[in-house]
Order: C-alpha cells, then sequence, then structure tokens
C-alpha cells in the first residue's frame, strides 16, 4: 500500500481519536445528564453551545472527508480495520488527558486489536 494511502488512513483515525476526546471533555465539562421529556430542549442547547463539543463534532467531520478520501483509494476489507487502531489510541489518550484508568483486562483486549491489526495489514 502506498505511503500516502497510509497517511490518509493514520489522519482519518487520528482525527476520530481526538474527535472523541473532545467530545469526551465537553461532556465533563457539563457534567452528568438525564434525557427526560421535560429537560430534551435545555440539554441539547447545552450540548450544542459546549466550545469543546462543538469542536470534537468538527473535527469528526473533517474525519470523514479523510476517511473518504483513504476509501477511495483503498479496499474497505483493508481499511476499515486499521480503524481499530483509533480503539487503542482512545484509550491511551483517555488514560494520559482525562486520567481515565486502564485495567489489565483493557490492556491486553488493546493487545488483541493491535495483533488483529498487524494480521490485516499483512494481509
Amino acid at each position: 500500500m502506498a505511503i500516502t494511502n497510509w497517511l490518509l488512513i493514520l489522519g482519518a483515525v487520528l482525527l476520530g481519536t481526538l474527535g472523541q476526546l473532545l467530545l469526551k471533555a465537553g461532556t465533563n465539562a457539563i457534567g452528568s445528564f438525564a434525557f427526560t421529556s421535560a429537560n430534551l430542549l435545555p440539554v441539547s442547547w447545552q450540548l450544542a453551545t459546549q466550545p469543546l463539543i462543538f469542536g470534537g463534532l468538527l473535527v469528526y467531520g473533517f474525519s470523514s472527508i479523510v476517511w473518504i478520501m483513504a476509501l477511495s483509494r483503498v479496499e474497505v476489507s483493508i481499511a476499515y480495520p486499521m480503524v481499530s487502531i483509533g480503539y487503542v489510541l482512545t484509550a491511551i489518550a483517555a488514560w494520559q488527558f482525562l486520567g481515565e484508568s486502564i485495567s489489565a483486562m483493557r490492556i491486553a483486549g488493546i493487545g488483541v486489536i493491535i495483533l488483529g491489526v498487524v494480521i490485516v495489514a499483512r494481509s
């Protein structure tokens, strides 16, 4: 696979990871909430006007554009499993930047994901 294709896939994955972290940071800033018919409009407004959430959605949108560019060049059966790298990066970044814990079981799962990506990449 050409380096440009790898860079497009990696770019889409990195942007997706950043988008996920921004969304989580935004929800952390708002705090816990429940969607009920009584608070649907106020909660929706809070979510829509939270800068981190808005930024996360923008990053996701850009990630989708980069992903579409990647899909135009790479077979989906090769490209899509590479999205799993995002699970690994998100878990590590959440641990590093959001203070989330990573248990031994999660580390084992991350190892399995990495192994799967390597197997698909080598096919």
